[in-house]
């Protein structure tokens, strides 16, 4: 049977949702779902999922009905014919690593954060770096999802099509994933490197730097003229010795104590924030490392902030970074955060800000607790210039007619949404404001 935690208060990870619901449930078995579903819906109840909380915004908060998925957790099926791996929604992606490359298979790609829950993770369009590659949720080949009615139905290219293009990134709005087929592929190796680069050299490279590497980002840092580059490569030798050369190469200034330290004194001294990002900009780590692929993609996060990410056509990557460079530097913004700069390949789900167009993803950030609102207002408006659509996990001002007007497919979305939850059993404010509902 299910456990239960009542008055216990949820906030996500970045602290800028706090959250006491009625209750917050940990089911243990599929049936444990589906109980609670029906009681909900029995009793009038709202209800959200949560994963690992690393959404900014308040996708899954409520006031009266809370479940984590935290325990069904793990591999269910694994089809070696079809290179087809089940785990369960629950499953950590840190872990989801491990529990493959047990089984000889990884993901083809992850993002640089992996303590999303996969159900999570998809859910919210979880992303991370290479032209030849879509978001996480490209990668689902099948969902086993519990709907608002209580009913178990899988969903498929060929099972429930209709819902699929939907299902796989869909907010929590269709029904709980409990289940999640993912085509895996081979383990393997991967080679990394970091550097310093001019900005304008990195601008004017870009397409030989996003095709002539299978992983490519930069974050470029404010007020200062220098990119990190990050690249990674598939390693051709034997997967006998997956130990990196280097420790933590892939990491970034933002991801250790100092940093932590420089950060606390621009929250207390805005105006230190230039010269934190000059100081950081030359202690860019730079060299090479390697290892397993889980191991590889990412790195732990020890300064917590405020982001905001959108995503615009691939090519438009050198002309945005540089009308940020000018919105800055007019407005003067204390910010010591670098920009972060990555690739995602076109796909065709209805809510993937990548959908049908090659994207170029741009995200911005500020230290937890130092004023974000003027610096994001003034960056999300060259993004919208720019027919920007925003990462559903992130912040973002959009209004619901921008919404269905840069999302080419939301009306067709809610139509599903509501077939499957007519009384709106998963939305809450958030998501009612968000889309006008």
């Amino acid at each position: 049977m299910f456990s239960l935690r009542r008055n216990k208060d949820w906030k996500n990870w970045a602290g800028t949702v706090y959250n006491r619901p009625e209750a917050l449930l940990y089911p243990k078995s599929l049936s444990d779902v589906v109980s609670i579903v029906k009681t909900c819906k029995a009793q009038n109840k709202k209800l959200r999922v949560i994963g690992a909380g690393h959404s900014f915004t308040p996708l899954a908060a409520s006031s009266e009905v809370l479940i984590s998925l935290d325990h069904l957790s793990g591999i269910v099926d694994v089809d070696d014919a079809h290179h087809r791996v089940t785990v369960w929604g629950g499953t950590r992606l840190s872990r989801l690593g491990q529990l493959l490359y047990d089984k000889g298979y990884a993901m083809e790609n992850l993002g640089d954060i992996n303590v999303q829950s996969i159900a999570g993770a998809i859910s919210t369009g979880t992303h991370g770096t290479g032209v030849t590659f879509g978001s996480l949720s490209t990668q689902v080949s099948k969902l086993t999802i519990v709907t608002p009615n209580g009913d178990v139905i899988n969903v498929s290219a060929t099972e429930n099509s209709g819902v699929f293009q939907a299902g796989r990134l869909s907010l929590g709005m269709l029904g709980i994933i409990v289940k999640v087929e993912l085509a895996v592929v081979t383990s393997y190796m991967l080679d990394a490197e970091s550097y310093r680069l001019e900005l304008s050299d990195c601008l004017d490279n870009l397409d030989e730097l996003r095709h002539s590497n299978r992983n490519f980002e930069f974050f470029w840092f404010p007020h200062t003229h220098t990119v990190q580059v990050k690249v990674m490569n598939a390693q051709m030798s034997s997967l006998s010795t997956p130990s990196k050369t280097t420790p933590n190469l892939s990491g970034l200034l933002v991801e250790n104590g100092a940093f932590w330290a420089l950060s606390e004194l621009c929250r207390a001294m805005p105006s230190f924030s230039k010269t934190v990002s000059h100081v950081s900009a030359k202690a860019v780590p730079t060299g090479q490392s390697s290892g397993m692929s889980h191991d590889m993609y990412a790195t732990p996060r020890l300064v917590k902030f405020t982001e905001m990410e959108y995503s615009v056509r691939a090519e438009q990557m050198a002309d945005v970074i540089e009308d940020i460079q000018r919105v800055i530097n007019q407005n003067n913004f204390n910010v010591h955060f670098p920009i972060e700069c990555r690739y995602v390949k076109k796909d065709d789900i209805w809510l993937s800000p990548a959908y049908e167009r090659d994207a170029a993803y741009i995200a911005v950030h500020m230290y937890k607790g130092m004023d974000y609102q003027p610096y994001f207002d003034a960056i999300e408006e060259v993004f919208r210039h720019y027919d920007g659509r925003p990462h559903w996990g992130k912040m973002h001002t959009m209004s619901a007619q921008q919404l269905y007007d840069t999302y080419l497919k939301l009306e067709a979305f809610m139509d599903v949404r509501k077939k499957l939850d007519p009384n709106g059993m998963l939305l809450n404010g958030y998501l009612r404001e968000m889309f006008g509902l």
